[in-house]
């Protein structure tokens, strides 16, 4: 019996969703009443509330108290917003795997802002770079960090990939903290890696910039890696 509800709940999200692609239900549009849509789609009411719950869990829908239930505005930041909340889960051990997607996403990522930035964008990048070489601790070096990744990404023009980076963010934040504080050597070279990112873009030049963010990142995945194989 929970295997046969759990199909039912499993064939009402399926035709939620081909309502959403078909356009028949919109962004932001409200759904029809619980009675109205389950008789609609030939479900149950019980599964029709499960598939809802379901897809507000991933941002499809959003259950407005006393008011019903809507179609977001299925924007990528917002479907994508669980990808963070699966990278914060993962186990600690599982942190240079993220590791290894950010290095196959994010050169890509500022190759993209090298072409794109603006002069406005490049100057606000200069801004955030300056606060990173001048953080006088792991903590404001970290923050300075994260907002100079993300507004690479934000510059690139691409909100799924800017969105999958973001959601990496959180977990990587973590591991760049514990490696500024195990070893503080390594501050000088994160600044140093940060500042090539920059040059690459100031210069416009993709290829350049690509190549300084692999090489970042590859940098901080080997001593993850090198850490984890450590004796505690």
């Amino acid at each position: 019996m929970v295997g046969d509800g759990h199909s039912l709940a499993e064939e009402a999200i399926r035709r939620l969703k081909a309502m959403i692609l078909s356009g028949e239900l919109a962004p932001g549009e409200r759904l029809p009443v619980e009675r109205e849509l389950a008789a609609r789609l030939g479900i149950s009411r019980g599964s029709l509330r499960e598939a809802v719950r379901a897809l507000a869990l991933v941002g499809v829908l959003r259950t407005r108290r006393g008011d019903g239930t809507y179609v977001t505005s299925l924007e990528p930041g917002l479907l994508l917003e669980a990808t963070g909340m699966v990278a914060e889960l993962l186990q600690e051990n599982s942190a240079v795997w993220l590791l290894e997607v950010r290095r196959m996403l994010e050169p890509g990522a500022t190759a993209l802002a090298a072409a794109r930035m603006s002069p406005e964008e490049i100057s606000g990048l200069q801004e955030c770079l300056e606060r990173l070489e001048q953080a006088p601790g792991v903590e404001e070096l970290v923050a300075a960090d994260d907002e100079f990744h993300a507004r690479i990404a934000g510059a690139a023009g691409n909100p799924v990939l800017s969105s999958l980076l973001h959601g990496l963010a959180g977990r990587t934040l973590r591991a760049r903290l514990w490696r500024g504080v195990s070893d503080q050597k390594t501050l000088e070279r994160t600044r140093l890696g940060h500042r090539a990112i920059f040059q690459a873009i100031e210069r416009r030049d993709p290829e350049l910039a690509r190549a300084a963010a692999a090489s970042h990142i590859a940098e901080v995945e080997d001593w993850f890696r090198n850490s984890q194989q450590e004796p505690t």
